[in-house]
């Protein structure tokens, strides 16, 4: 199959869109208090830059934020912000805010058994609203006291996540929901009326409650300043002991609901309100193996390429497998939501990402499967992806691009990844699935994590340079190309046929 893409020299466009790398999703904050986790961060943060992350547990008892000392029989509240503070501390230090979730409930102040994972996040209303409230407000005061109000004022708050779910939220209430949001948004408000704070955070198939929740604030006048939602394109799952497998939806499926969760906010009266996707990824299950595979990079190309031009961000969940919702990590690779796995190994997704961050320019060529782009010095960069949901081999796809440049040769640099090169899970299966792998076997699976690396000079033609590229199955391919001075006429005696070999 071969495909033809022409970009005229009067092409013109909107600067690409950095919605993609606007957040991204983090297991429960207890876990920044490992040090892998704080590894795979600075990683990601060095390769891709995120700017604000996302994660559970802000009142979880690990964190050990609310505490309650009985005095003369009365239980009284008390606010320990040790861990917090080294958590964002660490965060801050890095680059990235918190994308704050108001959640879940301490045991202390939750109702009943109700909670979620391994962990066991306690997923009830609280059982004195008041407490609540002022735990929320005593938070948010100790952060401007210990970051700024400046700061502060740059991190959402969202309040609590997936109510419309009975795991996280006892029997699934609407209703009771709408009451926490109302308590919290004003109690953030009360703090300083200019924070940020949004919801509801429901997982797909329950666009209704975007709707209910709109007409709420809108009639009860509760504070909204943003929108939130998650979204993955799995089916239903077959479930085994050890993983989760499941058939996707065609990746327009998440493109589609962006879209009409953006035309349900405009036909609001919250019609300018920001719009997050808070969580989002193939699967929703963190024991799925396609997070593992190159086939995830290719697929979520196209959501990162046209998602930023329907929300205001889409956060991707997550970055580390360095997370516990299904107990701790059984192997190696597990089907982790993570771009990084566990020991520092990149996945076919993470460079994905990391390719993504090379495409800061003007937009002069997008489709299903490509995206160009042009730079302030006239330069271009491109990427190119073919993802093949089918089993079995061949499905190789060929583009041939054409590019208007003034001048009469270019560096090319191509980076890939593909079953073959940057696959460290193909490599793993190889090497017969070990769950625990030697320290020889992490640095094998480390070296081929990294892209294949080609480059070469190309001569620029009657002011066009022609590039033909064939993509193999699940590939993901960038190519940047730079205008570059030739300097060899500065050597004296230079003469490459006298190197030996």
């Amino acid at each position: 199959m071969s495909k033809k893409i022409k970009v005229s020299k009067a092409a013109k466009g909107i600067k690409f869109s950095d919605n993609w790398c606007f957040c991204v999703g983090t297991g429960r904050l207890g876990l920044a208090l490992q040090k892998e986790y704080q590894d795979h961060l600075d990683m990601v943060q060095k390769e891709i830059g995120f700017k604000y992350i996302r994660g559970h547990g802000l009142f979880h008892d690990d964190v050990g934020i609310y505490r309650e000392d009985e005095v003369d029989g009365e239980k009284r509240p008390f606010y320990n912000f040790t861990y917090i503070d080294r958590i964002f501390d660490s965060f801050l230090e890095k680059g990235i805010r918190p994308f704050v979730e108001l959640g879940f409930m301490p045991s202390r102040l939750s109702y009943g058994d109700n909670f979620v994972f391994y962990w066991k996040g306690h997923t009830t209303p609280p059982v004195d609203y008041g407490k609540w409230t002022d735990l929320v407000k005593a938070t948010i005061r100790h952060f401007i006291a210990r970051y700024g109000l400046e700061e502060v004022l740059k991190w959402p708050f969202e309040v609590w996540n997936e109510p419309n779910l009975p795991g996280f939220w006892r029997n699934a209430d609407k209703n009771e929901y709408f009451k926490l949001y109302q308590y919290t948004a004003r109690a953030v408000k009360e703090v300083h009326p200019d924070l940020k704070v949004g919801g509801p955070a429901i997982c797909g198939g329950a666009d209704h409650w975007i709707t209910d929740f709109l007409k709420f604030c809108h009639e009860e006048n509760v504070p909204l300043d943003f929108v939130t939602r998650h979204a993955y394109t799995s089916k239903q799952p077959d479930i085994t002991p050890h993983f989760f497998y499941q058939e996707l939806h065609d990746k327009t499926y998440m493109l589609d609901e962006f879209k009409t969760v953006r035309q349900m906010i405009d036909q609001s009266a919250f019609s300018d309100l920001p719009f997050h996707i808070t969580e989002y990824n193939t699967s929703w299950h963190p024991l799925n193996p396609v997070h593992d595979t190159v086939f995830n990079a290719a697929y979520l190309c196209r959501i990162l390429s046209e998602g930023g031009d329907y929300v205001d961000s889409f956060s991707y969940w997550t970055f580390s497998d360095v997370f516990e919702e299904c107990d701790v990590p059984r192997s190696q690779f597990h089907g982790g939501f993570g771009l990084v796995a566990l020991n520092g190994i990149p996945k076919p997704t993470f460079y994905a990402f990391k390719f993504f961050k090379n495409m800061d320019g003007e937009v002069v060529h997008r489709d299903e499967q490509s995206l160009i782009v042009r730079k302030d010095d006239g330069s271009f960069a491109l990427m190119v992806w073919n993802d093949v949901m089918e089993k079995g081999e061949g499905f190789e796809k060929e583009i041939e691009i054409e590019l208007p440049l003034d001048c009469e040769w270019v560096f090319v640099k191509k980076s890939t990844i593909n079953e073959q090169y940057g696959n460290p899970w193909r490599t793993w299966i190889e090497m017969g699935r070990p769950r625990y792998p030697s320290r020889q076997a992490v640095e094998i699976l480390k070296e081929v994590a990294k892209p294949l690396v080609t480059t070469s000079r190309m001569n620029v033609e009657k002011d066009c340079l022609k590039l033909n590229l064939k993509l193999g199955k699940n590939e993901v391919t960038l190519v940047e190309i730079m205008k570059m001075e030739d300097e060899s006429h500065t050597y004296i005696g230079l003469d490459d046929n006298k190197v030996p070999g």
